[in-house]
């Protein structure tokens, strides 16, 4: 097969990559590398013998995302192990509507969730239950067998469906701030909103309105000394917050700008029943001194 050809038909199967690769990842950025990461494993492989190339195509994806998530995981030390509960019967499978509510519900509080799994239970559950890919397909992919694979989907589904009945885990601070980070870098316009308290209020100090940093933290977003509403503080952090980084301040969720390891801007947020009702910039060097600052 010419290089032209494999190449129209990689761009026939582009968009359904980046959908796998943004519900496996979280980001539009990181799906992008995995697409081009893909092409790549394509343009050097033999795929004269390749009868499905959307199939070949989604288990090449996958490897490649499931690499990524182990290689992020692997940061914070979590361990990929084997379930031990009974193997999940056929009658613990989702009926065909209740499946399609769960997989459609892809709003910012199921990436939060589904960022609690570890790596073999998302691509599981994101393969399955989101893209219909079989077990036997899938078990390949994570290096178990069908049946501990469909263990796997079992086990992720009721921690997603226990997570999106009571909002304990979406509605925890640390995670309504990495919430609040993933929407703004995606540029998610109503899923910040969904985090922000409707009377929300931003405050930056001096250095941080004045500075420099604001704009190479955030890609300048438009931020004065005082905004009021939530409305207001979506439209200044859309599309920006590429250079925050998650972090605790004096043991509270929050993100800090630290180029060279160094904190030069600290967002601290106050987050009440689920959502952020509070966020203030800390540019001053001496007030960021007096805090305790710990990246994560």
């Amino acid at each position: 097969m010419s290089d032209e050809i494999l190449a129209e038909q990689f761009e026939t199967h582009r968009e359904h990559l980046r959908a796998v690769g943004f519900r496996m990842l979280g980001s539009t950025v990181e799906s992008d590398d995995a697409v081009q990461e893909t092409w790549l494993k394509l343009s050097r492989s033999d795929t004269d013998a390749v009868e499905n190339l959307g199939g070949w195509l989604t288990t090449v994806m996958s490897r490649v995302c499931l690499d990524m998530l182990r290689s992020r995981k692997a940061r914070h030390e979590v361990t990929l192990d084997e379930p031990t509960e009974p193997v999940a019967r056929d009658s613990d499978s989702p009926d065909p509507e209740d499946e399609a509510v769960l997989a459609d519900s892809i709003g910012i509080a199921m990436m939060v969730v589904l960022e609690a799994l570890n790596p073999a239970e998302r691509l599981t559950f994101v393969l399955h239950d989101m893209f219909g890919m079989p077990f036997d397909e899938i078990a390949p992919i994570v290096g178990r067998s069908p049946a501990t694979t469909r263990q796997l989907a079992s086990r992720a589904r009721r921690r997603v469906r226990g997570t999106s009945a009571d909002h304990s885990e979406s509605r925890h601070p640390r995670r309504v701030v990495d919430a609040f980070l993933v929407a703004a870098r995606e540029g998610r316009f109503d899923d910040l909103l969904e985090v922000l308290d409707p009377n929300v209020t931003l405050r930056a100090d001096t250095v941080a309105v004045e500075g420099a940093k604001i704009g190479a933290a955030f890609g300048g977003p438009k931020i004065v000394a005082e905004v009021a509403g939530s409305v207001a503080v979506a439209d200044a952090f859309q599309g920006r917050a590429r250079g925050a980084a998650p972090a605790t301040i004096d043991g509270v969720p929050g993100a800090v700008w630290a180029p060279g390891g160094i904190p030069r801007t600290v967002f601290r947020f106050t987050v009440v029943d689920g959502r952020i009702v509070a966020l203030d910039v800390v540019g001053d060097p001496e007030s960021i001194g007096t805090l305790d600052v710990v990246l994560l």
